[in-house]
C-alpha cells in the first residue's frame, strides 16, 4: 500500500476550507458593513485558515464573493425552477418569501454588481420564468405586455425590499414582519391580475 503524499489536500478537505472562507466573508460583510470592505486576510483570520490558502483557492475578493453567491443562491434557484409553471401568484409568493427567508443571495450578487461585475444573474430561471410570463401576457393576467419588463420590474421590486426591508418598516413605523405580509399582497397586485374577458376572435365564434 501506497501512503500518501505528506501535505496533499483531500479533496474533502479543501471542500471545507473554501466552505469556511465563504460563510467567515459572509459573516464580516454582516458585521462590518459593506463601506468597511473586505479583507482577504481577515476573512482567513475569521475561517482559522491559513492565509495562503484564500490566495491559492480563490485568488481575489471579487472570486470569493462569486463562490459564496454560487453556493448560496443554489437553493433558491432550485425553488424557481420548482415553481415553473405555477400560476402567477404563487410564483410571486414563493419567490418573495424565499428571498425574505435567505435574503443572503441578493446581499451577494447586489454586492458584485455595484462592484462592476457583470457575471451575477439576478433574473433566476430566467428563461423559463419569461416563458411562463409571455403565456400570461397572452391570457390578459399582466399588467403590461411587456414581458421583459414586467420580469425586470418583479425582480427590482423583490430585490429593493429584501435590501431595504428593516429600513423600509423603521421608516414607515411598522413591525417587519406586518410590513412583510402587507408587501406581498403589494407585489401580487402590481404584477398579477385576473384574466381580463375578451372578445372572441371569428374563428373562435364560428
Amino acid at each position: 500500500m501506497v501512503p500518501a503524499r505528506e501535505g496533499a489536500p483531500r479533496a474533502r478537505d479543501r471542500d471545507a476550507t473554501e466552505e469556511s472562507l465563504r460563510a467567515a466573508a459572509v459573516a464580516l460583510l454582516r458585521r462590518g458593513g459593506v463601506l468597511a470592505g473586505l479583507n482577504l486576510r481577515q476573512v482567513a483570520d475569521e475561517a482559522r485558515v491559513n492565509r495562503g490558502l484564500v490566495y491559492q483557492y480563490f485568488g481575489s475578493r471579487r472570486s470569493l464573493l462569486r463562490s459564496a453567491l454560487f453556493h448560496r443562491s443554489r437553493p433558491n434557484a432550485e425553488d424557481a425552477v420548482d415553481a415553473a409553471g405555477l400560476p402567477l401568484r404563487r410564483r410571486l409568493s414563493r419567490l418573495f418569501w424565499t428571498s425574505l427567508q435567505d435574503p443572503e443571495p441578493v446581499r451577494l450578487a447586489t454586492l458584485l454588481v455595484l462592484d462592476g461585475d457583470d457575471r451575477p444573474r439576478v433574473l433566476l430561471n430566467r428563461g423559463a420564468g419569461r416563458a411562463d410570463l409571455a403565456a400570461e401576457a397572452a391570457r390578459g393576467e399582466l399588467p403590461v405586455e411587456d414581458v421583459a419588463a414586467v420580469q425586470a420590474a418583479i425582480a427590482s421590486t423583490i430585490y429593493g425590499y429584501t435590501l431595504l426591508r428593516e429600513h423600509l418598516a423603521r421608516e414607515i413605523g411598522l413591525p417587519a414582519d406586518d410590513l412583510d405580509k402587507r408587501m406581498a399582497e403589494c407585489v401580487e397586485a402590481m404584477f398579477a391580475r385576473e384574466p381580463s374577458a375578451r372578445e372572441p376572435s371569428a374563428r373562435e365564434a364560428g
